[in-house]
């Protein structure tokens, strides 16, 4: 009897054998098939070398300071009101200065775009100093106002306005 378990013992494992073996090397293949080979691996990569330093520019507290907010006059010292943004082309230079003229506390002021060189700086060292624009208050009031996502007309000092151009 013993004899016999045996027999169907050896039998059942070698016909189960083959098959448990085939399914062993068709995951293996699948595996490699995922895996690089030998000769497809990659190569170390080099370790990056670190960015150099940035560059450092030392400016003096008298030298430079921000013009959004500050008060812009004319040379009759009239209020022209305040600059509020400044416009710059697609090379990254200033061309001009958005300045809210007109009104009182933000109630019928409008915006109008100045050239940038028509704008003087000579005395900003304190917050309350002004700029002041070398145009009347007159050629300022009879400006077209800005409106952002329309063309810009740019009101410049007599003879110094040059038309924005960019490429399309």
């Amino acid at each position: 009897m013993r004899a016999k378990h045996l027999c169907i013992f050896i039998a059942g494992f070698t016909i189960l054998t083959p098959g448990s073996l085939w399914a062993q090397s068709d995951a293996a293949a699948q595996s490699d098939a995922k895996a690089p080979h030998a000769s497809q691996e990659q190569q170390p990569v080099a370790p990056k070398q670190p960015p150099p330093p940035p560059s450092v520019t030392i400016i003096e507290a008298k030298e430079a300071h921000g013009v959004l907010g500050r008060h812009v006059r004319s040379p009759a010292n009239e209020d022209m009101g305040h600059i509020v943004d400044v416009i710059v082309d697609r090379a990254g230079a200033v061309r001009a200065a958005v300045i809210d003229f007109g009104g009182f506390l933000g109630v019928g002021s409008r915006k109008i775009v100045v050239d940038w060189n028509a704008l003087h700086f000579g005395r900003i060292a304190e917050k309350a100093d002004s700029i002041t624009l070398e145009l009347t208050k007159d050629q300022v009031t009879a400006a077209p106002e800005y409106k952002e996502d329309q063309p810009i007309v740019v009101l410049g000092a007599a003879g110094s306005l040059k038309p924005l151009q960019f490429d399309r």
